[in-house]
């Protein structure tokens, strides 16, 4: 084969989720008492078999892992997504990188994992962002309907609300928010 057929791999990059992916793969092993033999079979018997060697690797960051094996991984050491996802703090003062995202403060990567809120709220129209959040990254039921009207101007809150409760918004009203008289904005 001459060398312009032959086409050298790319090096994988490997970026700051990666890292704390690799990190927390092993701390969660370890804290489960679990070697990366058990590891392996454990995954093995989930379905998402992933040799010894590999496991090895993953936690050297020197092999990626896949969406499916992030879930099998969280499966199988028994703990949510996220938690291999970030560091274990959600300090404010902290720092953490976030691969597409930056550094930002690791409460508010917790809250964006959590489902809470967006990662970056634009301060100049943040009502728009969490309504927008809630939306499109929340199933209806999940949905936090009892803050919307707090965060947009009354009457499209009261709009908002009317159409929940007609169930044309797919907002989901909770029943122990007082009317808008009774409630304090302040």
């Amino acid at each position: 084969m001459s060398e312009e057929k032959r086409r050298a791999r790319p090096a994988v990059q490997y970026g700051p989720t990666a890292a704390t992916v690799s990190e927390n793969v092993k701390r969660l092993r370890e804290v489960r008492n679990m070697t990366i033999y058990s590891l392996s079979g454990a995954l093995g018997k989930v379905g998402r078999p992933i040799t010894p060697s590999a496991v090895a690797k993953i936690e050297k960051q020197q092999r990626q892992v896949s969406v499916d094996d992030l879930m099998a991984l969280a499966a199988v050491l028994r703990v949510n997504p996220s938690a291999l996802l970030l560091p274990l703090t959600d300090d404010p003062a902290a720092g953490i990188e976030i691969t597409g995202v930056g550094t930002v403060s690791a409460a508010d990567a917790w809250d964006w994992m959590d489902g809470a809120r967006p990662i970056k709220v634009d301060p100049a129209d943040d009502s728009t962002d969490l309504l927008d959040f809630d939306l499109y990254a929340r199933p209806s039921r999940r949905r936090r309907a009892r803050e919307v009207p707090r965060l947009l101007t009354q009457d499209a809150g009261r709009l908002l609300l009317e159409l929940a409760k007609e169930g044309r918004s797919g907002l989901v009203i909770n029943p122990e928010l007082p009317e808008d008289e009774e409630r304090d904005d302040g």
